[in-house]
């Protein structure tokens, strides 16, 4: 949209536009926990959508509307990102289950089952999913999003990265596909009706015969499988 001068016209676009931002920030807040206010992500949005509308040039490549909803949505996940929401607690559970599922795999030389894994944290089944639904609230992101689970870590904290950070490189993007294919059936279905099919979490749980806490909690516990096959992917070849 542009004046008479050939210009953009800001104003108008920013009209226009606002509807994309409000869409993100609702697409994004079903999947977060409910303290993360609504009109903080849309304020967020804007400042992403004025910073497109300030940068943007036909000669990149992609379309305004491209290049705008890349930059909303960006903005909204740093938003996030600055804000760490993930407590310490469940982001040292998140590894405690990363690290076991990685050991009883190479114990096991198989996919380690729920039972296995809450036995070898010394949980009950129930109190194991309570820790896989705490910590699928950082997880909760599209796999284009690269974002790092709760925030970026403290110094020392030796948080894991996210698995969708490894779609930085083309050689950690070989690595995520490899480790999603090794995923049980369920939980590879899980993630490709959640990321690739936009389903929200009672429309999965219905395709799965399940609860959306139950699809919470399989999300869960197929991160931290990603999570542990990226991490031994990565030593194998140091």
């Amino acid at each position: 949209m542009y004046t008479a001068q050939g210009k953009i016209d800001q104003r108008a676009l920013l009209d226009q536009y606002l509807p994309v931002v409000r869409r993100q920030a609702l697409a994004l807040q079903v999947r977060l926990p409910a303290s993360v206010d609504l009109d903080d992500l849309i304020q967020a949005g804007m400042v992403g959508l004025l910073d497109a509308l300030g940068r943007y040039s036909a000669e990149q490549g992609a379309s305004l509307a491209t290049y705008a909803s890349q930059r909303i949505r960006g903005a909204m996940i740093d938003e996030l990102r600055s804000r760490d929401w993930v407590p310490r607690s469940v982001r040292r559970h998140a590894r405690e289950i990363d690290e076991t599922i990685r050991r009883l795999e190479q114990q096991l030389g198989r996919q380690a089952e729920e039972r296995e894994i809450a036995d070898a944290l010394a949980l009950e089944v129930d109190e194991y999913r309570q820790r896989l639904a705490d910590t699928n609230g950082g997880h909760l992101m599209g796999l284009d999003e690269i974002i790092a689970e709760g925030g970026e870590p403290e110094a020392g904290d030796g948080a894991p990265p996210s698995p969708f950070e490894a779609l930085a490189g083309s050689q950690q993007r070989e690595r995520l596909v490899a480790a999603i294919e090794q995923l049980p059936e369920r939980e590879k279905l899980l993630l490709g009706l959640y990321y690739q099919e936009e389903l929200n979490l009672k429309e999965i749980g219905a395709v799965l015969g399940v609860s959306e806490s139950r699809v919470c909690q399989l999300h869960s516990q197929a991160v931290a499988r990603l999570r542990s096959r990226l991490r031994a992917a990565e030593e194998a070849e140091d």
